[in-house]
Parts: structure tokens; C-alpha cells; sequence
């Protein structure tokens, strides 16, 4: 009797944990009455245990401006270990929740930091999702016990779909519209420490090829979320000289957002003229309308390369310096290729008592000026190298 009961309540943990992990499954995403559906995407909180207070004050705002029908968190949702910055969370020099030799201090460290992340999520009732970073795996922690952690929340709509060899967490997000069928898709894929695995595509691929059957041959509309960018948003730069405005340098050239295809802010330079095999199998699939990325932190751009948009969004980690900020969708039921994509920058502090968020905007009437400027200075610049040039060869010629 006595084995008949533990095996009994074996079988109910089982059970028990079970249901939370298909709390996707039991949540559906539905388009509004008014036709619309929001889409918050957080980046990089990247906290340990000693929780900065402003990142708690940072979701909690966005998720009121914003009011969202879905929060996607694009990963690194825990600092491995870095030196902490003054003022942050009163624990200067104890960043990071890595307890070398100590799995379970780590792992009970890790939910301290989720619980305050997904927290504010959580009292709104809002849906979330999350896409694993790079310093979500540098914790140690294991993709098994990531999908515990997620299971733990009611409103977490994290599943491992693709069951690839590498243990990596896949899965996809329908939207449904008023009739019940499936309007739009949002596909989550798992970078782990650099980028997706050919695995992971060819799951893609064949869920990507469901989606259409099931929607009687049609493709279903999709945005894509991930940690970390594809070499594609390289193709958002151009080479520029060192004195163009917002040129960087990088690998002994200077390059700058091209203005005809992307706008925003970076820091990091990507170099343009490569082509990802990811890149290669949404156009094959020819179901992905965008593609967006967390992990640079400071930059927040947004473009279009070959019909495929990609946006950079700034991360929330106050231990290192800003911008932070957030992105925001909306699309509509009527017209699902046609949403609008903003980003959003963090402005002011807690302590301050004027932290908000405003609209990362194009540049003003007076920064066009200046571009014509520029433009206008870098045509007579190359006619004076060719006068030059000129000159020194009739010079040469002359033997003067």
C-alpha cells in the first residue's frame, strides 16, 4: 500500500509540474476588440540577487505607458559577474549571480533576479516570453532548469519546441484574429553563446511549412525575436570617412548607419556584406517580416535589408552606462505587414523623481541641415582632390 501511494504521488508531482509548462498552450493571444494587439519587447535587464531598484521602477513603467498585450524579454535576464557601478543597487563590486561551487546558491540567486523581472508582468496579468541570452547560459544554470524557472509562472509563455541536440528553447507564438484562425506568428529562438544552430533552422523551416498547411497554403505573417543580431544588421552600415557624422571606427574603417535604409543610435559597428543561413531561410520561407536583437546594449536602430526589417533595441542593465530603453509594436488584424515599430528611450531616474520614457524620434529640421551640409562639403571635397590631382600630374609633367 505503502509503494502504491509513493508511486501515486510520484505520478501527481509529475503532473503537477507539467501544467505549468504548458501554460502556453492554455493562454491563447488574441487580437483586441478594436482590432489591435501590442508587443513590449525588454532587453538585457542583466541583474543579480541585489536588485537595482530603477530596473524594477524601468519594467513596471514600460508595462504602464505601454499597456501590452504581450512582453517578449529578448534575454540576458541575469549578469553572470561584473564589477557593480555606484548608486545602483548599494552592492558596489558584488555584480553577478554565479556562486563558484555552489549550483543551488547560483540557480536560487537566478530566481531572485527573475522574480523581480517578471514581477511586474506578473500583477498586470500580462503574457510574457522570453528568449535566452548568452549570460543566461554563462550563469551555468541548465536550459532544464531555465524551463523550471519559467514553469514556476503563470503568465510565462516559454516551451521547448524544437528539441535540438544542443538543448536550445525554441518555440512560437500564435496571434489569433476575432474569427479564431491564426493571424500572425512570433517565432523565439535561442542564440545560446553566439547564434542559432543549423538545427534550430531546419525546425524553422518545417514549423514555418505547419504554419502555411494549416492556414490553407497561406504564409502566416511572423516577426522573429532573439538575443543575439545576425551578422545581416551589418548590412544596415556603410564605409564612410572619419569626419561624416556619427562615424565609428572599426577594423581600420569608419561606418555609419545608411540613412536610405536604417535610422536610430549605435555604438557598435556590424560590418556590412554578409549574408546569414538564417537570413537565407526566412526569405525562403518568406514568412518573416522582421527580425529584432538585444545584446549590444547601447545601440537602438532599426532598417530594412532586403524586405526583411531588423531593429537593434537598448538594453535596461543600470550597472553599465546607457541608453536604455524599450520597443514597441502594434499591428492590426486588417492589415498585419503594416505595424508600426517605435523605440523608446529611458530619460531621467527614480531619484530624480522625472523618470519616463519618450519616443526616440527622426532627426530634427536643423540635423537634415547639416547632412545636406555634409553631403554638400563631401561633393566639393572630392573636386578639389581632383583639381589637385590634376595639378600634380601637369606638375610632373613639366618637371616643376
Amino acid at each position: 500500500m505503502k509503494k502504491i501511494f509513493s508511486l501515486l504521488l510520484a505520478v501527481l508531482t509529475v503532473f503537477t509540474f507539467a501544467v505549468p509548462v504548458e501554460a502556453k498552450a492554455q493562454k491563447e493571444l488574441t487580437f483586441n476588440a478594436d482590432g489591435e494587439f501590442t508587443v513590449l519587447q525588454i532587453s538585457d535587464p542583466q541583474d543579480d540577487q541585489y536588485i537595482a531598484y530603477e530596473l524594477v521602477h524601468f519594467i513596471d513603467l514600460a508595462i504602464k505607458e505601454t499597456n501590452p498585450d504581450l512582453i517578449v524579454f529578448t534575454g540576458d535576464i541575469v549578469e553572470d559577474n561584473i564589477d557593480g557601478k555606484d548608486g545602483v543597487d548599494e552592492e558596489d563590486g558584488r555584480e553577478g549571480v554565479v556562486v563558484e561551487g555552489d549550483y543551488e546558491k547560483t540557480l536560487a540567486n537566478v530566481k531572485a533576479v527573475c522574480d523581480a523581472v517578471f514581477s511586474s508582468a506578473e500583477k498586470a496579468d500580462i503574457p510574457f516570453a522570453v528568449a535566452q541570452g548568452n549570460n543566461d547560459y554563462k550563469s551555468t544554470v541548465t536550459a532544464e532548469d531555465w524551463l523550471k524557472i519559467y514553469a514556476s509562472y503563470e503568465n510565462c509563455l516559454v516551451s521547448d519546441e524544437s528539441e535540438d541536440s544542443s538543448s536550445r528553447i525554441d518555440y512560437n507564438l500564435e496571434i489569433k484574429s476575432s474569427d479564431g484562425k491564426t493571424a500572425f506568428n512570433i517565432w523565439i529562438m535561442d542564440t545560446g553563446a553566439d547564434t542559432v544552430t543549423k538545427e534550430q533552422i531546419e525546425w524553422y523551416k518545417a514549423e514555418s511549412n505547419k504554419l502555411k498547411n494549416s492556414n490553407s497554403g497561406e504564409i502566416v505573417p511572423s516577426i522573429l525575436f532573439q538575443h543575439i543580431q545576425t551578422d545581416d544588421v551589418g548590412n544596415l552600415f556603410e564605409e564612410c570617412e572619419s569626419w561624416h557624422k556619427n562615424a565609428r571606427q572599426k577594423g581600420g574603417k569608419y561606418y555609419r548607419l545608411n540613412s536610405d535604409v536604417a535610422e536610430g543610435y549605435f555604438k557598435n559597428v556590424s560590418f556590412p556584406g554578409f549574408t546569414s543561413d538564417q537570413f537565407r531561410a526566412w526569405k525562403e520561407q518568406g514568412d518573416v517580416l522582421g527580425a529584432y536583437f538585444g545584446h549590444q546594449h547601447q545601440d537602438g536602430y532599426t532598417g530594412t535589408y532586403d524586405s526583411i526589417e531588423l531593429g537593434l533595441t537598448y538594453g535596461c542593465q543600470f550597472a553599465k552606462d546607457g541608453p536604455y530603453g524599450i520597443r514597441v509594436f502594434t499591428f492590426y488584424e486588417d492589415n498585419i505587414k503594416e505595424y508600426s515599430n517605435d523605440l523608446y528611450t529611458y530619460e531621467g531616474s527614480v531619484l530624480k523623481g522625472n523618470a519616463r520614457f519618450e519616443l526616440q524620434t527622426n532627426e530634427s529640421g536643423f540635423e537634415k541641415f547639416l547632412d545636406k551640409a555634409e553631403a554638400f562639403i563631401a561633393k566639393v571635397y572630392v573636386v578639389i582632390k581632383m583639381i589637385w590631382s590634376c595639378i600634380v600630374e601637369i606638375k610632373n609633367f613639366l618637371n616643376i
